[in-house]
C-alpha cells in the first residue's frame, strides 16, 4: 500500500527523495528542501514507470549516489538541451559548457559519436580538459601545452581563469553506465566488446537483468562468450552452491586477470565448501595457464614489431654497406629526419587541411622518403664519393655529419621532444583476449615492414635498376666494363638506402618520441641486424632483426633491459666468431 502511495505521489509531483538513516528509521524530506540525507538515490517519474528498458535506468537503483532533485522545468530544459547539443557544434565542446544538470543528461543519453564520447574519458582521464573563464574549451598537455580545442591548435594566450574539467561521483557513475549503453546498442562487434569490459570493471554495480537483455540479442559468438563470462561472474558473487560451481567451471575456460582475481580471492575463505574449493582449485591453475599463454604471445608480438623497427631501420643500411662498403654512422639521423619530416607534415595538414588531418601519414611516408633520399645522396656526392676506399675515414666523416645534422634540428626545432599524434585510425588495440591486446599501430608497423620488404626484394630482383646495384656490388669493375654507369648507381643506392631509413623515422614516430637523439637510440642495434644477417643480404637482414628484436625482448622479461643488452651483445660477438661473414654471404664482391 505504501508502495502504491509513493508511486503516485511521485507520478503527479515528478519529485520525491527515498532516505534511509542509519538506525533504520525511513525520513522523508518532502517539506525541508535544505535536508542532506544519507545514502539516497534520486528516482525520476521514467525510472519508475519505465520497466528497465535501458542500461542507466536499471542501474539508477544499484548506484549509491548523491540526490540530485530536477524540478520538472530542469527536466525539460535537459531534454531540449540534449536536443540542441546533437545538432550544434562539437559535443565535448558542448558537454563542457554545460552544468551539471545538462552534462549528467547528456552523458546519460549521449548525443554526438561513440568516438566522441571515448575521446571526452581519455581526456578527463589524462587530465588534459579545462574550461576558460568565458566558457572556451582547452586542452593542456603533459608538457604545459595549451591548445585550443576543437581545432587543437597551440595558443599562448593564457586565460586567467583555467579550470579543470573533473567528473563527480554521480557524474563518474553516469559515465561509466551512460558509455556501457552507448556501446551495447553499437552496430560494431568491437564497441559491444568494449562495453562487457566497462561493465565486467564495475560488476558490484550491474544489474544481471542488463546482460540476460544484451545476450538474448547478440549474435556475435565473441561478445556472446564475454556477456556469458560476466554473467558467470555474477553468479559466482551472488549465486547459492550449486550456481557458484556451475559458474566456476564456466569461469576455467578464461584468460581473464579479474577472474583469476575472483578465484584467488575466494580460495583465501577457510570456510569453504570442499566441493566448491576442488573446482577452485582446479579454475585457478586454467586461468593461471591460460593468462600465461596470452602473456607470452604478447611478449613475441612486441618482440616481433620490434624486430620490424629494427628491419625498417636497417634495411638502407644493409644496401649503402653492400654495395659502397661505408660505415655510415649518420644512418640514425636519416631515421631521425624521416621522423620529423613527418612532423612537418602533420603541422602542415593541421594548418591548410585541417579536415584530412588523419589522413597525414599516407602523405608523410613518401615525403619522409624523398626528403631522406635527397639529404643522403648529398652526403654520398660531398662527403663520402671522395673517400671511396678508405673506410676509417670515412667512419669519421660520417659521424661529423651525424653531429651536423643534430644540431641542426635543435637550432630548427629545439632540443625537446615534439609532438607526433597517432592518427585516429590506428589508434586503439585490438582485442584478442581478455589477457592480450595488440596495438594497432604495431600492427600497422608489421604490415609496412612486409610491404617495404616485398617491393625492396622486386627493386632488386625484377628491375634494371636492381640488376645494376646487384651487378656493381657483386663486381664493380665488370659493371663498369659492360656500361653500367657505377658512380650514378652508388648515389642512387646510397639514396634509396637513406629514404628507406626516412621511412623507418615516420614508423618510429608513431611509436615513440620524436627528438633530436632519436637515431642514436637504433644506430647499434641496426648495425647488430646488418652484421649478423650478413652484409647486402635483405634475407640475412630479415631473419637477423626477427631474431634479435624476440630474443631481445625475452631476454628483457627475465633479466632487465640493460643486461638484455650486454647479454645480446656478448652472443653476437660469439656469433661473428664462429661466423664472420654473418647468416648470408656475397660471393665476388668487389674485384678490383
Amino acid at each position: 500500500m505504501a508502495l502504491t502511495l509513493a508511486t503516485t505521489i511521485l507520478a503527479t509531483t515528478l519529485l520525491a527523495t527515498i532516505a534511509y538513516a542509519h538506525d533504520t528509521q525511513v525520513v522523508h524530506s518532502h517539506d525541508t528542501p535544505a535536508a542532506k540525507p544519507v545514502n539516497t538515490v534520486a528516482v525520476t517519474l521514467e525510472a519508475v514507470t519505465t520497466t528497465g528498458d535501458t542500461l542507466q535506468t536499471q542501474n539508477q537503483q544499484s548506484l549509491t549516489t548523491p540526490a540530485v532533485t530536477p524540478t520538472a522545468t530542469q527536466t525539460n530544459e535537459s531534454v531540449t538541451s540534449v536536443a540542441a547539443i546533437a545538432s550544434t557544434g562539437d559535443t565535448i565542446e558542448q558537454f563542457v559548457a554545460g552544468d551539471f544538470g545538462q552534462r549528467q543528461t547528456m552523458l546519460n543519453a549521449w548525443p554526438g559519436s561513440i568516438e566522441s564520447l571515448d575521446a571526452l574519458v581519455e581526456f578527463i582521464d589524462n587530465d588534459e580538459l579545462y574550461q576558460g573563464n568565458v566558457g572556451q574549451t582547452y586542452l593542456l598537455s603533459a608538457d604545459d601545452q595549451l591548445f585550443t580545442y576543437p581545432d587543437k591548435k597551440e595558443t599562448a594566450d593564457w586565460p586567467s581563469d583555467l579550470s579543470p574539467i573533473t567528473l563527480t561521483n554521480a557524474l563518474r557513475s553516469a559515465l561509466i553506465f551512460g558509455r556501457a549503453k552507448v556501446k551495447l546498442e553499437s552496430d560494431k562487434s568491437a564497441q559491444r566488446l568494449q562495453a562487457v569490459d566497462i561493465l565486467s570493471d564495475n560488476i558490484d554495480q550491474v544489474d544481471p537483468a542488463i546482460i540476460t537483455a544484451a545476450a538474448a540479442n547478440e549474435d556475435n559468438t565473441k561478445v556472446k562468450k564475454a556477456l556469458a563470462a560476466l554473467q558467470a561472474r555474477i553468479d559466482f558473487k551472488n549465486g547459492d552452491l550449486p550456481t557458484k560451481i556451475a559458474a566456476v567451471k564456466l569461469l576455467a575456460d578464461s584468460d581473464s586477470p579479474q577472474v583469476l582475481v575472483d578465484i584467488e580471492s575466494a580460495l583465501a575463505d577457510d570456510n569453504l565448501d570442499a566441493t566448491l574449493k576442488a573446482a577452485l582449485i582446479d579454475a585457478e591453475a586454467s586461468v593461471s595457464r591460460r593468462i600465461e599463454i596470452s602473456t607470452w604471445m604478447g611478449h613475441i608480438f612486441t618482440g616481433m614489431s620490434t624486430a620490424s623497427i629494427l628491419l625498417l631501420a636497417a634495411l638502407g643500411l644493409a644496401i649503402t654497406f653492400g654495395l659502397l662498403g661505408v660505415i655510415n654512422m649518420a644512418h640514425g639521423e636519416l631515421i631521425m629526419i624521416g621522423a620529423y619530416t613527418t612532423y612537418m607534415v602533420q603541422n602542415m595538414f593541421q594548418a591548410y587541411l585541417p579536415n584530412m588531418v588523419g589522413w597525414y601519414l599516407v602523405a608523410a611516408i613518401p615525403a619522409a622518403f624523398l626528403v631522406s633520399a635527397i639529404i643522403g645522396m648529398i652526403i654520398e656526392r660531398i662527403v663520402i664519393r671522395p673517400l671511396y676506399g678508405r673506410e676509417l675515414e670515412t667512419l669519421l666523416a660520417t659521424f661529423g655529419v651525424s653531429l651536423i645534422l643534430m644540431q641542426l634540428v635543435r637550432m630548427i626545432f629545439g632540443a625537446q621532444n615534439v609532438e607526433v599524434s597517432n592518427v585516429a585510425w590506428l589508434s586503439g588495440a585490438y582485442q584478442v583476449s581478455s589477457s592480450l591486446v595488440l596495438p594497432y599501430n604495431r600492427i600497422a608497423i608489421i604490415g609496412f615492414t612486409v610491404i617495404v620488404v616485398a617491393l625492396l626484394v622486386y627493386l632488386l630482383n625484377k628491375t634494371r635498376f636492381g640488376l645494376f646495384i646487384r651487378a656493381v656490388t657483386q663486381n664493380r669493375q665488370m659493371a663498369r666494363a659492360v656500361g653500367i654507369p657505377s658512380a650514378r648507381i652508388d648515389m642512387m643506392a646510397f639514396g634509396l638506402g637513406s629514404g628507406l631509413a626516412g621511412m623507418a623515422g615516420c614508423a618510429l614516430a608513431q611509436v615513440g618520441n620524436v627528438g633530436p637523439d632519436l637515431g642514436q637510440t637504433y644506430i647499434i642495434d641496426t648495425f647488430l641486424v646488418v652484421v649478423v644477417g650478413g652484409v647486402g643480404q635483405v634475407w640475412g637482414a630479415v631473419l637477423a632483426a626477427l631474431g634479435l628484436g624476440v630474443s631481445g625482448t625475452v631476454l628483457e622479461i627475465g633479466i632487465g633491459a640493460v643486461l638484455a643488452k650486454i647479454v645480446l651483445l656478448v652472443l653476437v660477438i660469439l656469433f661473428i666468431q664462429k661466423r664472420p661473414q654473418g647468416l648470408f654471404a656475397l660471393k665476388g664482391r668487389f674485384v678490383e
